[in-house]
């Protein structure tokens, strides 16, 4: 995939030069601070403290962090007239792809590595259970790279930042709430089949009670590379037009 490292490096580099990913990460580092702090003063004398609650808490607002880390990523390229120059340069569509895929990720992997610290606060003050942190925090990390994936294939279909944006907080939504009315539904065949089809039914079952399944793995595994094959298929249309 030639240009794949040389993307990358342009699209994290353009996280540390923007403003707007400077303020969802402060955002993220805050709300997730107040949590710790909640939880923890919660827990004083009787309960162990949750390691999953920062992971439980992103499910959620990754249907809005990720669509506005990824909004950017194609659609900007395409209103500005770069995506031409980019089709135009020795990197291949999958290389400019994935690189960008790569750069996002790694940003939003960053943030995650700096809540973790909070877990490492809790080994002086308390007995955290570690493998119930690393495995919640390896499942929100393949969460939040599936959701950056389906960011990504609306930042591809429009040069609209907020369309695309929307769009992709939309289709996270419903994959959000699928697992909620999953619970409720009479129909347990129905049910079983509707979770499975969803992010969060992948995740609050498994990562977030400290538990590893290898379905689960291959599910978010799956999702990203249906959601980038999409995306190449998106952008090498524009060689066409």
């Amino acid at each position: 995939m030639p240009g794949v490292f040389t993307v990358f490096q342009r699209e994290i580099g353009s996280y540390f030069t923007s403003l707007y990913a400077y303020l969802i990460a402060f955002a993220i580092l805050i709300i997730t601070g107040i949590l710790f702090i909640t939880d923890l003063d919660n827990a004083a004398g009787q309960r162990p403290p949750d390691p999953s609650v920062i992971p439980t808490f992103l499910s959620f607002a990754m249907i809005f962090f990720a669509p506005l880390l990824t909004m950017r990523l194609l659609a900007e390229e395409k209103r500005e007239g770069t995506l031409e120059l980019l089709l135009t340069s020795p990197a291949s569509d999958t290389g400019i792809v994935v690189g960008k895929f790569l750069g996002s990720w790694a940003y939003f992997t960053l943030i995650l590595a700096i809540t973790f610290i909070y877990q490492i606060i809790l080994i002086g003050i308390a007995q955290p259970d570690l493998v119930h942190a690393i495995s919640a925090y390896l499942g929100i990390w393949l969460y939040g790279g599936a959701c950056l994936a389906v960011g990504m294939v609306f930042s591809a279909i429009t040069e609209n930042q907020i369309v695309a944006a929307f769009l992709a907080s939309a289709i996270l939504f419903l994959l959000w709430i699928g697992d909620r009315v999953g619970q409720v539904v009479t129909n347990i065949d129905f049910a079983r089949v509707l979770r499975e089809l969803t992010l969060q039914g992948h995740f609050s079952t498994s990562f977030a009670y400290g538990l590893l399944h290898a379905e689960d793995v291959v599910y978010f595994a799956g999702i990203i590379v249906v959601m980038l094959f999409i995306t190449i298929r998106l952008v090498e249309s524009n060689r066409w037009r």
